[in-house]
């Protein structure tokens, strides 16, 4: 399986790296590490991305805006102003594809123009103007399945059954895609791991992956230091790389072919050795 990403293509043979590069002051994990006195630093932007391709990553994935439970709006402007300039940046330094996690039309078709090779969109394109920007841009889309708004998504979060559910959401914005101009061939769905769900939820969908997606529509799963795990073993978030690793591991055993890591190198060395294994 191989997806074009604007002018590179993305080999989905075996389970590929997407190292997180937010550029928000206020992202629950990495949030304001590339500031400097307030203000976006480009250079530390760029060089983070710089290690994570050295580490392993196929994709660089740069958002500007938090998704974080509670978290606060953005503006179109502000989201622009924290991701267009780091993608024009990373396109002209570095040899990867570039992600844009967003879910805004107009950042959409500025960072498409500035190098991006893939638009991640948490909203499954449902925000006005985001399917046809999308279509226009040429590029593949990640559809994430969330259950409310950032902001309420984790207040009470219910499903007869959560597999069944989100997979037909995700089946139900593949067809508005195709209606869009988008083909299939362009399209990934992510279940969005703690986007409106409990831990069982998630448990229950990282059990049942396989049920998630058709066989011609890769999954990208990410679980990296997710506050579940902070829940189920008690950690902190800077003591959750164990937890994310195994999470990385079961969800490219269950079929997963692109994970959105934090830890890419650890998560490179996990993903080698079980190659090795299963080749073997």
């Amino acid at each position: 399986m191989k997806l074009t990403c604007g002018n590179r293509v993305l080999d989905l043979s075996r389970p590929r790296i997407m190292g997180v590069l937010n550029t928000t002051p206020d992202s629950f994990s990495d949030g304001g590490r590339y500031y400097r006195e307030g203000e976006l630093d480009l250079d530390v932007a760029v060089e983070r991305a710089r290690q994570m391709v050295a580490e392993g990553a196929a994709i660089i994935d740069i958002g500007g805006e938090s998704t974080r439970p509670g978290a606060a709006a953005v503006t179109g402007e502000q989201e622009y102003r924290r991701v267009v300039p780091v993608v024009e940046a990373i396109a002209r330094e570095l040899d990867v594809i570039i992600s844009v996690d967003t879910s805004t039309p107009e950042v959409m078709r500025a960072a498409a123009e500035a190098g991006a090779g893939l638009i991640n969109d948490v909203r499954a394109l449902q925000r006005p103007g985001a399917l046809e920007a999308a279509a226009a841009s040429g590029l593949p889309v990640c559809l994430m399945h969330m259950q409310g708004q950032p902001g309420t998504m984790q207040a009470n979060p219910r499903y007869e059954d959560v597999v069944a559910e989100v997979s037909a959401f995700l089946l139900d914005r593949l067809q508005c895609c195709e209606e869009a101009g988008i083909p299939r061939q362009r399209v990934i769905f992510d279940p969005g791991y703690g986007f409106g769900k409990t831990d069982e939820h998630n448990l229950e969908l990282l059990r049942r992956q396989d049920e998630l997606a058709p066989a011609d529509i890769p999954l990208l799963a990410g679980l990296s230091r997710k506050s579940m795990i902070g829940r189920l073993l008690g950690r902190e978030v800077d003591e959750r790389l164990p937890g994310s690793l195994a999470l990385a591991l079961l969800a490219a055993q269950r079929g997963a072919r692109i994970l959105r890591v934090h830890d890419v190198a650890a998560t490179a060395d996990v993903l080698a050795l079980w190659q090795l294994v299963d080749r073997a």
